[in-house]
């Protein structure tokens, strides 16, 4: 095929290992402490609720939803969803997935600017992402200036993808603090073990984010060297 070479893997393994092993990781951290309950033996809903209530979030809908690990806040409609293993378990997990996501209301609410910045970013980033590949490849085969600007758009539109990405990561770990400190200053964890679940929790999660930043990254210099050796090639 005429891009799939083995440059391609060189760049895209890497990538595709530090994703699993972000999946690995946080499946098996979650599995570990879904299993051990929480001191105050209440569901993550429960807390949720408890949470928003400390936090003043009185106008956050709580709702469900059916995706494992789906568990997210909708700026939008400034709901919190949470999937049913988080929402009726009494574990520690689920305390530590809650809040998180409450972390990421409180950002709304305060109008944290990264956050902002990531949600503008989204748009272009949608439109980017099923671009990008075929004006590269349209572009490589034209050839000519005007492909190789046209492959160099594709780049471009790859590129917001790494961006977003990088503009995620802050959101995310503040977003983990938050937790931390909303857990710690409710009195929803009263322990050492409480501390070191949630603390490996949200360590798991963030890792996750930082494994996507790097694939995208690597998937950005894949299509750059490619382009960039395809117009070297055309002189």
């Amino acid at each position: 095929m005429l891009f799939w070479d083995s440059t391609y893997f060189l760049y895209m393994i890497p990538a595709f290992l530090l994703v699993m092993l972000a999946q690995v990781w946080v499946n098996s951290t979650y599995r570990k402490w879904s299993q051990i309950r929480n001191l105050n033996q209440i569901n993550g809903a429960e807390a949720a609720k408890r949470l928003l209530t400390y936090g003043n979030l009185h106008n956050v809908q709580l709702e469900g939803t059916p995706k494992q690990l789906g568990d997210h806040y909708d700026p939008r409609s400034q709901t919190l969803r949470l999937s049913p293993g988080v929402a009726q378990s009494q574990s520690v997990a689920s305390l530590a997935i809650a809040a998180h996501e409450i972390g990421h209301a409180l950002q709304d609410r305060q109008g944290y600017l990264p956050l902002r910045f990531r949600a503008a970013l989204v748009p272009a980033v949608n439109i980017g992402s099923r671009l990008g590949l075929i004006l590269i490849i349209v572009g490589l085969l034209i050839r000519g200036v005007f492909g190789t600007q046209m492959a160099w758009l594709g780049v471009g539109a790859f590129a917001l993808g790494a961006f977003f990405s990088l503009a995620t990561l802050p959101v995310e770990l503040n977003a983990s603090s938050r937790a931390r400190a909303l857990l710690a200053d409710s009195g929803l964890i009263r322990s050492a073990e409480e501390k070191r679940g949630v603390d490996a929790m949200l360590n798991a999660a963030a890792f996750t984010y930082v494994a996507a930043l790097a694939a995208a990254i690597l998937q950005l210099l894949y299509w750059i060297s490619l382009v960039s050796g395809g117009s070297r090639r055309r002189r």
